[in-house]
């Protein structure tokens, strides 16, 4: 018998372990190159002050465009599309995925499973729960991950933050994945890694929380308002707390 009705799910440092370096000149290298290869010529400096300008830019928009909004997002293929426009080459939205895709993987030192990360969602869906994930990430580079990773068919309901243009731990982002499949908050709990977003934010619109400190976690906040905590990131005892 399950304690909840619905289980809300953190992805990165929650469920999978990744690593990615964006600061890598080499990643900035292989994607200029990329770009080149398409005719938007760019030397890797270059691409990599532009990318960052657009996207100081786009988050400008957004910020104008949802006042309301405390914590935003973009959507990043807007900033590939935009890096192809401004040399004068107009890429169709498949390109623009693709080197999205491109951009990702390259950045990708690795992504995994936490253990009996699989085991859990199935253990949920057969107590009769339901499972959703409500995640900080891009649409572009975080489909394919959960396909990657095995799990994007697990869960009943799938909210990105880069769709909504709000993150965690916005309460706007909350009360999204809430209205969207009338998830009463009182039967919701929260699983995530981050004190913050994950927990704070659970907690401000009335949801249970369950903290776990992972290896990507921010410092282990021991005030943590979690009703649960697994402080050594032992992902095989969440089932104990959930279940």
């Amino acid at each position: 018998m399950y304690k909840y009705k619905n289980y809300m799910f953190d992805l990165y440092g929650t469920l999978a372990d990744i690593h990615t370096d964006e600061s890598d000149p080499a990643l900035w290298k292989k994607t200029a190159d990329y770009y080149c290869g398409k005719g938007a010529v760019y030397s890797a400096e270059e691409l990599r002050k532009a990318y960052c300008r657009l996207v100081d830019e786009e988050k400008e928009v957004i910020h104008s465009q949802h006042p309301e909004y405390q914590y935003i997002d973009i959507k990043i293929e807007k900033i590939f599309a935009e890096l192809y426009s401004q040399k004068g080459i107009s890429a169709s939205l498949e390109e623009v995925l693709e080197t999205a895709k491109f951009f990702r993987t390259t950045s990708r030192e690795y992504i995994r499973l936490y253990k009996g990360i699989a085991e859990l969602l199935d253990a949920l869906h057969d107590s009769g729960a339901n499972v959703y994930l409500l995640t900080n990430a891009q649409r572009s580079f975080t489909w394919d991950e959960l396909e990657l990773l095995g799990i994007r068919e697990k869960f009943d309901g799938i909210v990105i933050s880069s769709d909504e243009e709000c993150s965690k731990p916005d309460t706007h982002f909350y009360r999204i994945i809430l209205e969207r499949y009338s998830l009463d908050p009182k039967e919701t709990i929260m699983v995530g890694n981050d004190p913050v977003a994950d927990i704070k934010g659970a907690k401000a619109v009335g949801l249970s929380a369950l903290y776990i400190h992972a290896n990507i976690s921010p410092e282990f906040d021991e005030n943590s308002p979690a009703d649960y905590v697994i402080p050594d990131g032992d992902t095989l005892k969440i089932k104990d707390y959930l279940l």
